[in-house]
């Protein structure tokens, strides 16, 4: 982690938005009796329409922003998982959601590698809350896939019924989730208040629905000191909700974390709660809400519970190193030309990045989940880790 008086100072503007946001955080604050849980501030400094971090103007994915997603390293993330929407599409329908779509250069790629497929989509919908990012999402398509470009719009909300496939790449980490301490032989829950106008942590009991929750966790309060972690309820909900409206295909869910039994291991004891500012990891989450981006890392076993729970089938779970092999990217890349010329060696030195055990290889997985797939689904078939979860 970055020493916060190593993190740049942001400028005038950002400034002042940041100082709105906060004024509307004390505002919640005190409107709710003068507590609110993490879960209900990182909603609130994440989306909060015109001044949350999703919601504001500023850049966030790229280089000139303050995180390097994987489609922006390299087309082969898209080219290669095109070749697991296309088997889940042949299987169900010709529809494709993705899901928060960043700077809309995942769409492009995808687009692009299933048109080469032979397996266009005949809709391609964009669920993004974000006008910003939307216009973006747009000026990119219009940029490299102008042909393509009329295929896709924008939604406001899950559709009521589907049937095909839902992309969604780094969407599940930035949930609201609680924070739990474990101390003295209990559990509680860590949320925010004030001391004048500072934001300050407060601990509570845990409501009936969190203690409910925290039974299935394999966290016993440590002798002495304390043991911290998060939970992420929306992510089950959210899953829940794709369970309803789902009628034939599949959920390709790609981020990083844990299967449970890792998530909780004894020597995790700060929990993976962190905040990004222009490329640089810290865990002041008071600082400069609205212009950090908050992540927490994915409970996949709590993930494919939620799905299983409400009628999904978990189809596989693998590395995200092991899932694009087993879609090909290693054959794409062979296609970039000699392997001494100048594009294969970028190539290459970008799916490092994408594959490598220690870059995005081991730490990012895949989930999928569905309904009514027929047959095994390409990413899955070697290195499929379902029964660690």
């Amino acid at each position: 982690m970055k020493e916060l008086n190593q993190l740049p100072p942001p400028g005038p503007d950002a400034l002042a938005h940041s100082d709105a946001m906060q004024q509307l955080l004390r505002a919640a604050i005190a409107q709710a009796g003068g507590w609110i849980s993490f879960a209900r501030y990182m909603e609130l400094a994440l989306y909060t329409p015109g001044l949350g971090y999703y919601s504001g103007g500023a850049r966030k994915f790229g280089e000139d922003g303050d995180f390097i997603t994987a489609p922006e390293i390299s087309p082969l993330f898209g080219d290669a998982l095109a070749t697991q929407i296309a088997q889940v599409m042949r299987l169900s329908a010709r529809h494709l959601i993705e899901v928060g779509a960043g700077t809309g250069a995942l769409a492009a790629d995808l687009l692009i590698a299933l048109e080469a497929l032979n397996i266009l989509p005949d809709r391609y919908d964009i669920l993004e809350l974000s006008g910003e990012l939307r216009e973006r999402q747009a000026q990119t398509l219009q940029a490299r896939a102008p042909h393509l470009a009329a295929r896709v719009r924008w939604l406001d909300a899950l559709p009521t019924s589907f049937e095909g496939c839902v992309v969604a790449n780094e969407v599940l980490d930035v949930m609201p989730v609680h924070c739990l301490v474990w101390r003295d032989g209990t559990c509680i829950e860590r949320g925010i208040g004030l001391s004048g106008d500072e934001l300050v942590w407060i601990e509570r009991p845990l409501d009936a629905q969190l203690q409910a929750a925290v039974q299935v966790l394999p966290v016993t309060s440590p002798a002495t000191g304390e043991y911290a972690s998060e939970i992420c309820p929306a992510s089950g909900a959210w899953v829940a909700e794709w369970a309803r409206s789902l009628q034939r295909g599949a959920l390709l869910l790609i981020d990083y974390g844990y299967p449970r039994a890792e998530y909780y291991l004894p020597t995790r004891s700060n929990g993976t709660l962190q905040c990004y500012y222009r490329h640089r990891a810290h865990t002041d989450f008071f600082i400069w809400p609205g212009l950090n981006d908050i992540t927490a890392f994915v409970d996949f076993t709590a993930t494919a519970e939620a799905a299983f729970a409400t009628g999904l089938e978990v189809l596989g779970y693998t590395t995200q190193s092991s899932f694009l092999i087993n879609c090909g990217v290693l054959q794409l890349l062979e296609k970039r030309g000699r392997s001494d010329s100048a594009d294969y060696l970028r190539a290459a030195r970008a799916l490092q990045r994408l594959i490598g055990p220690h870059e995005m290889g081991e730490l990012f997985k895949v989930l999928a989940v569905g309904k009514e797939m027929g047959e095994p689904l390409l990413g899955f078939t070697q290195g499929d880790r379902t029964h660690a979860l």
